[in-house]
């Protein structure tokens, strides 16, 4: 009895035994010592980078720990160890970590900042990147692709980083799944604050791509849990699920202009995120759906604007017989237990129905498979002022089944299910942004697995008793929609110090020069009145407002070669009640040649320009996020507003906005304007032209056409005046995108005409 207590007693000492974990510390000051470091690790060594900039670093960290003992690669102090220059990291073997990185100032000279993969032989293993930050890493040249974050391999993570400020072509975090080896892969990309992306101006500014067309009936079972995306507005697709059986949730997705989109692939799960737009913007979405088998519950959507491939819930159309790349039709689809407060036409089905668009498309490209065996049930519609189309369809809504879904008022769109009842209901508001019902409406639908929806948005158990429509049950267990604090670093503050703008009196020259060169962004320059000859170019490269006194204007006049101001990345330049004059050799604003590698803007307020080559002249891979003109006058130049250098077709353009308003343009030789947007590209929000209020005049005669606006999506052309333009066209609006003109008055101007379908290059 005695043996066999003992032998029992040893069974149990080693079952429970579990290695304890070995740390060997090697602090590293150099690049040499870093690699005798790696190269010399095993399980349980924790390499420390010392305090300082490694600039030029191309990193190659490999090793075999375990799960016990990993292989760790830090910072002496987070925050202290930055990587900048030109830099990168890979990863190859199993267990290893990274922990604390700071990576700015540069950009990779390889295709990734940090790549799960150093060759075909050496691939990363549930290893991690942790506690790091990449902040504006982005190429100089903004056509240049790369990807900051890599993934190869199984099991690998991410988490607890702060990433932002990617500029460049290219997703910011991008899942290869070719090869065996790297399917079933089970990656985490979890807990990360996505700071912002700016707007690319083309296709590929993703966030995440999971997969491409090519691989994506593949299985990755990759998740995407716990982030938060801060507007991220590179292009359409903030997500782009291009593979089988991912999962997303509880994401957070703030003021950012795209959606999660389920591109290519299959069965995917997208529950519990929260989707938060604003008044203010037609551009941010919710989710989009395309392939088979997704399921879609407990989400929260508030004040989201969109519409078409941006609406709340967007259910697409398929092609036929769809290629890899294309669109495969929606089936089998659920759409269960989400809440849509305050959303403009929340649910919208057959988006990217494009039968009329035969004539300019080939049958490879028609969208005309409407969903089918997709199933709406258990969701909540509220609108505090009523929404005359909550539901929006392009083609016949047949193969959707609606079931106890509840609207808090009456409507009036073509498609009124009777799985879509209006009942008096009030919500109650616990905080920013969340409202809920102030008791549960328990009629719920029961699906074939609905009862796999076990928990609510919070985490609430959906029980029989306590159950009900919508993402929230009552009582609601977490009154704070988004706190910030759970996202990122734990040492990394995303809150940028604003700092008080100066403000310079200047009445010379050379005092104009030297204050330009020392201001900060911010900062305020006012030209007391007078003449200002001013013989080299001026740079832009900071946040300035040149500005002088209304009613005694300052006059620059510039002789410099080839520019009046030179626009750098991240110039804003605010010009204001100034008289600016050129001597029809150079242009009043120019970017640089190349290597725009970020967007600039453009104010012009109350300004007098006269006598340029043209007013705006930029370069191909430049982008404006802004140009804004507004009661200035415009004359005796050879062109104007020369967006135009984006000729390779493939969706890109040179501005996200231009709005001219209350304006006059006068005897401009060539046109007035050439905005340009080529290729057949669905990805962005498409450019936006807004012509209001101004007057148009002896202009156009080199060109025949006053405003070009090819391929631009967003264009407003209303209450202008055009009078004796020597020309034949105004300007060439695209019918399909709604674009027509209103309450223009044309006097010996020539016309606007409108083409309903307008023949754009295939990109795909």
């Amino acid at each position: 009895m005695k043996v066999f207590v003992f032998i029992s007693s040893l069974f149990v000492f080693f079952v429970s035994f579990k290695p304890l974990a070995q740390t060997n510390t090697v602090k590293v000051n150099n690049e040499i010592e870093l690699k005798s470091a790696i190269k010399n690790s095993q399980a349980g060594t924790k390499i420390v980078l010392a305090n300082g900039i490694w600039k030029d670093v191309e990193i190659k960290f490999y090793g075999k720990g375990t799960k016990e003992n990993p292989i760790i690669l830090t910072a002496e102090e987070k925050g202290k160890v930055t990587i900048e220059g030109v830099s990168n990291l890979q990863l190859g073997g199993s267990y290893l970590e990274v922990n604390g990185l700071y990576f700015k100032n540069g950009y990779t000279p390889s295709k990734n900042v940090i790549q799960f993969k150093i060759d075909n032989d050496t691939i990363a293993n549930h290893c991690k990147i942790t506690q790091c930050v990449i902040e504006a890493f982005t190429q100089p040249d903004r056509d240049v692709s790369d990807h900051w974050i890599e993934f190869w391999g199984r099991h690998n993570e991410v988490s607890y980083c702060y990433i932002t400020g990617k500029y460049n072509f290219g997703p910011t975090i991008m899942i290869k799944l070719e090869g065996n080896e790297n399917i079933y892969n089970y990656h985490q990309i979890i807990n990360n604050y996505f700071g912002p992306r700016p707007r690319k101006g083309g296709p590929h500014g993703e966030t995440i791509q999971l997969g491409d067309s090519g691989t994506s009936m593949t299985p990755s079972h990759t998740l995407v849990a716990n982030n938060l995306f801060d507007r991220c507005n590179g292009e359409i697709e903030i997500i782009s699920s291009k593979s089988n059986f991912n999962e997303f949730r509880n994401n957070v997705f703030f003021e950012s202009e795209g959606s999660l989109v389920l591109r290519h692939g299959n069965y995917a799960k997208i529950d519990g995120n929260i989707f938060i737009g604003n008044e203010n913007s037609k551009f941010m979405g919710g989710i989009r759906v395309i392939n088979t088998g997704h399921w879609i519950t407990n989400n929260y959507f508030y004040k989201i604007k969109g519409e078409a491939f941006r609406s709340a819930l967007a259910v697409m159309n398929g092609i036929p017989k769809s290629p890899l790349n294309r669109y495969n039709q929606v089936t089998d689809a659920v759409i269960a237990y989400n809440s849509f407060i305050d959303c403009k036409s929340p649910w919208q089905f057959s988006v990217g129905s494009n039968v009329s668009q035969k004539e300019v498309l080939p049958p490879s490209e028609i969208r005309s498979e409407r969903p089918e065996r997709v199933i709406v049930a258990n969701n909540l519609i509220y609108n505090e002022i009523p929404d005359e189309n909550p539901i929006v369809n392009y083609d016949k809504v047949d193969g959707v089944k609606f079931k106890n879904n509840v609207i808090n008022h009456d409507y009036n769109s073509e498609v009124k299910p009777n799985g879509l009842k209006m009942e008096s209901i009030l919500l109650e508001k616990k905080s920013t942004n969340l409202f809920v019902l102030n008791e549960n409406i328990s009629n719920t639908y029961e699906g074939f697995d609905f009862e796999t929806i076990t928990n609510d948005l919070f985490g609430t158990n959906r029980t029989a008793s306590g159950n009900s429509i919508g993402a929230i049950v009552y009582p609601v267990k977490n009154n704070i929609l988004i706190d910030k604090t759970k996202y990122g670093t734990n040492w990394f503050s995303v809150e940028n110090e604003i700092l008080e703008p100066k403000t310079y009196k200047i009445s010379s020259v050379s005092s104009l020069i030297k204050v330009i060169k020392k201001a900060k962004s911010g900062d305020v320059v006012i030209l007391k009145k007078g003449v200002y000859h001013i013989s080299s170019s001026i740079i832009i490269n900071k946040t300035i407002s040149i500005v002088s006194d209304e009613t005694n204007k300052a006059s620059l006049v510039f002789s410099s070669p080839k520019t009046a101001f030179e626009i750098h990345p991240k110039g804003n330049l605010t010009l204001k009640n100034v008289l600016l004059k050129g001597n029809s050799n150079q242009n009043a604003f120019t970017t640089l040649d190349k290597y725009m590698s970020k967007t600039y803007n453009l104010n012009i307020e109350n300004t007098e320009i006269s006598n340029f080559k043209s007013v705006l002249e930029v370069s191909k891979g430049s982008f404006a996020d802004s140009i804004t003109v507004s009661n200035t006058v415009i004359k005796d130049c050879e062109n104007g507003f020369m967006l135009n250098k984006e000729t390779n077709d493939g969706g890109d353009y040179n501005a996200e906005f231009l709005t001219i308003t209350n304006s006059k343009f006068d005897n401009i030789q060539g046109v007035v304007l050439d905005y340009y947007r080529g290729g057949y590209d669905e990805s962005t929000i498409g450019g936006n032209l807004n012509l209001n209020g101004n007057i148009f005049s002896n202009s156009g005669k080199l060109d025949g056409i006053l405003i070009k606006n090819r391929g631009i999506v967003n264009v407003d052309i209303s209450n202008n005046t055009f009078q004796n333009n020597p020309v034949k066209t105004i300007a060439v609006l695209w019918g399909e995108k709604g674009q027509k003109p209103v309450n223009n008055t044309i006097n010996n101007s020539g016309s606007i005409e409108i083409v309903q379908n307008l023949a754009l290059k295939l990109m795909y």
